[in-house]
Order: C-alpha cells, then structure tokens, then sequence
C-alpha cells in the first residue's frame, strides 16, 4: 500500500488486542504525520485523529486511504 504523509486514512482494523480508548477510534478518519520502522520488518505510520488531535500509530494494512 502506498501511503503518504498528510494523506487522509481511515482505521480499518487492528491487529492486536488495544485497550477501549484505542479499539473504539475503529473507522474514524487521521491524517498521517511520519513513519516509523517498527521491528526492522514492518513499517508504521503515525496518524493524528481529525476529531481531537490524539496521535498513535498503526501497521500500513490497518489503515485504508480516504478518498477527499
């Protein structure tokens, strides 16, 4: 998947167990800020939340680019 920074995505789906704060962002809309190699296999893209500034990050395949 080809993701860029300041492009608009929407969480899809989470790979692992999260606690309810996070599990509950399922489906809402970020934008990306940076990436980061996770464990010399796997990239991960920091996102912002558009709805109160919260960032994290996420592996690629969570995330689903949001057409504008």
């Amino acid at each position: 998947m080809d993701l860029e920074i300041g492009q608009r995505v929407q969480v899809r789906r989470l790979r692992d167990r999260v606690d309810k704060k996070l599990a509950a962002r399922l489906g809402e809309t970020a934008v990306i800020q940076d990436f980061k190699v996770l464990d010399g296999q796997n990239i991960g893209a920091l996102v912002s939340f558009e709805s109160d500034e919260f960032t994290t990050w996420f592996f690629e395949d969570e995330l689903r680019p949001v057409a504008d």
